[in-house]
C-alpha cells in the first residue's frame, strides 16, 4: 500500500482528501499541508487527519503526493517533491507557465518517478465510451460554459475551463498544431470571461472550443465529426451517442433508415447508438490509476507530458486573447 499526502486543503483539496480515504486498499493517507488555517482547520475536524507543519515534514513521510494547491504553487510543491524521488499526482493546469512544465519533466526523468496530471474529464464515463468510435475525426466543436463562479476568476477562463476540452482533443487528435486563432471578451474580471479558440491540425483536423464562465447555465458538450460518424459527448450528463452510415448490400430492410446520396453511390444506411453508461467517479477514477501506474510501473494515463502540451496550446491561445485585447485598445 502506497502512503501518500495531500499538499493543499481548500474545496478540490478535501474533495481528493475524502476519494483517497475511501481508497484504503490502495493508498494510506498519511496527512495533509496547507498553510491556510481556515482550510486546515476544516480538514482536521472533517477527517480527523494529521497536518504537517511542513511541505518538507510531508515528503520525508509519504511515497507520492497529490496536490491540490492553487496552480501558482504547483511548481515549488511539485519540484521539492521530485527533488526527493516521490511520485507526484498534480492537478490541472500542471503549472503556471510553460517553462515551469518543462522543467518538472526533466526532473521527472531524473528522479524516475510516475508523474500524472489531473485532466479529470478524461476518466469521465461519457469519454471512456466514446473512445472506441473514433477514427481520426476531422471536424471537433466544443462548449464549456459555466455559471459564474468568483472562485475561479483567479486565471483565465482558458486555463480554468477550456483546458479540458484541449486535454481530451489532443489526446484524440494524434497530429501537431498547425495555426491557432482566438478571441475573448472580459465581462466581470480582468482577463476575458468568454472565449472561443479555432485550433487547425497539420493533419487537417480544424477543433472549435468555446469556454465561458459567465453563463446562465452549465454546459460540457463536445461533438466529433469523422468520415460516416458524428460521435457527441456530454460531459455534464455523462452521455455519449453516436450517429452513423454504414454501406447496404443488397435490398435495406423494413424499418431501416436509409440516406440516398445519389446515382453513382452506395446507398447507406443510419445506425444510432447510445450505450448506457455506468456512473463513476471521475477523480476517484483518476487516482486510482495513479496508483496502479505507480505499483505495475506503467506510464500513467495522463502523463506529465500530455499536462504540457495542453497547455502549451492553452497558454499560445491566452497570448492570442492578450494580442487582440492590445490591439482594440490600441485603436481605440
Amino acid at each position: 500500500m502506497l502512503k501518500i499526502g495531500v499538499l493543499g486543503a481548500g474545496h478540490l483539496g478535501k474533495i481528493h482528501i475524502r476519494l483517497l480515504l475511501e481508497l484504503n486498499e490502495q493508498f494510506e493517507l498519511v496527512g495533509f499541508f496547507d498553510p491556510n488555517e481556515d482550510n486546515a482547520e476544516t480538514a482536521i475536524e472533517s477527517f480527523n487527519i494529521k497536518r504537517f507543519d511542513t511541505i518538507d515534514d510531508l515528503l520525508d513521510e509519504v511515497d507520492c503526493v497529490d496536490i491540490v494547491t492553487p496552480t501558482l504553487a504547483h511548481f515549488d510543491c511539485a519540484s521539492k517533491a521530485l527533488r526527493k524521488s516521490k511520485h507526484v499526482f498534480i492537478e490541472k493546469p500542471v503549472t503556471e507557465t510553460v517553462e515551469e512544465a518543462k522543467i518538472l519533466i526533466d526532473l521527472a526523468h531524473e528522479a524516475g518517478v510516475k508523474v500524472q496530471v489531473g485532466h479529470v474529464e478524461r476518466f469521465n464515463p461519457a469519454f471512456q465510451a466514446a473512445l472506441p468510435y473514433f477514427e481520426s475525426p476531422m471536424f471537433i466543436e466544443t462548449h464549456r460554459l459555466a455559471q459564474f463562479n468568483p472562485r475561479g476568476t483567479d486565471v483565465p477562463v482558458v486555463l480554468d475551463l477550456m483546458i479540458h476540452d484541449l486535454d481530451t482533443i489532443l489526446s484524440v487528435v494524434k497530429s501537431g498544431v498547425k495555426r491557432i486563432s482566438a478571441s475573448g471578451v472580459a465581462v466581470v474580471s480582468d482577463t476575458p470571461d468568454i472565449a472561443n479558440a479555432r485550433i487547425e491540425f497539420d493533419n487537417g483536423c480544424v477543433a472549435n472550443l468555446t469556454a465561458s464562465r459567465i453563463s446562465m447555465k452549465n454546459m460540457r458538450k463536445s461533438r466529433f465529426f469523422q468520415k460516416d460518424a458524428y460521435i457527441s459527448v456530454d460531459f455534464l450528463e455523462k452521455e455519449m451517442e453516436v450517429v452513423s452510415m454504414q454501406d447496404i448490400e443488397g435490398e435495406p430492410g423494413p424499418f431501416d433508415m436509409v440516406f440516398d446520396m445519389g446515382e453513382g453511390n452506395p446507398v447507406k444506411k443510419i445506425l444510432f447508438d447510445k450505450p448506457e453508461i455506468e456512473s463513476v467517479n471521475a477523480i476517484k477514477e483518476e487516482l486510482s490509476t495513479f496508483e496502479q501506474a505507480i505499483i505495475n510501473d506503467t506510464t500513467p494515463i495522463v502523463p506529465i507530458e500530455d499536462g504540457y502540451l495542453a497547455l502549451n496550446v492553452a497558454q499560445q491561445i491566452v497570448d492570442k486573447l492578450k494580442s487582440a485585447s492590445t490591439q482594440v485598445l490600441s485603436n481605440k
